[in-house]
């Protein structure tokens, strides 16, 4: 099946290309997103072959939707009480990026979950991806500290075009 969509760098179609959705709650999730993005550019430059990323933005206003194309989520932790070991866990803020992949079948198009967070939080680190992997069957591929970095953009680009070329 062959779509279109416009992306910074025009229309191209979506046999090569990554999708991510995501949830952004202080910019640093965006910001990451947005490194990423620059890079697949840079890369799909170089040869054509290395995929592009669409992104789409998942918030309180949001308006569910059916996805039809594989994706990848990537999803901050913020938490408010409990340590997500022995003495529960209460989701703070990304409670909407959850509900949007629980809705209808789009968890079944998940390829992977990729977490942000704080590691000065030791376990709490990137807890929320853990628990979409649990809770929605799919497995969390790759992390990253707060805004990330080069070598995060480059790695987690990697480890995603290949899920995509190799259908992974």
């Amino acid at each position: 099946m062959f779509f279109e969509v416009n992306s910074r760098q025009g229309v191209f179609n979506m046999e090569n290309q990554i999708y991510i959705i995501y949830i952004s709650v202080a910019g640093n999730t965006q910001s990451f997103v947005d490194d990423l993005t620059d890079y697949a550019e840079k890369m799909h430059q170089n040869d054509t072959s290395n995929p592009l990323i669409i992104s789409k933005e998942v918030t309180d206003q949001t308006d569910f939707a059916d996805e039809t194309q594989p994706y990848f989520a990537f999803v901050p932790t913020y938490l408010d009480g409990g340590n997500g070991i022995d003495n529960g866990v209460k989701e703070l803020m990304t409670n909407t990026l959850g509900e949007y992949i629980a809705y209808h079948d789009n968890r079944k198009l998940c390829l992977g979950v990729i977490g942000s967070g704080n590691r000065n939080f030791n376990e709490q680190y990137c807890l929320t991806a853990r628990r979409y992997a649990q809770n929605y069957g799919f497995e969390m591929i790759d992390d990253y500290e707060l805004r990330g970095n080069s070598s995060d953009c480059k790695r987690i680009y990697d480890n995603m075009a290949n899920r995509v070329k190799n259908n992974i």
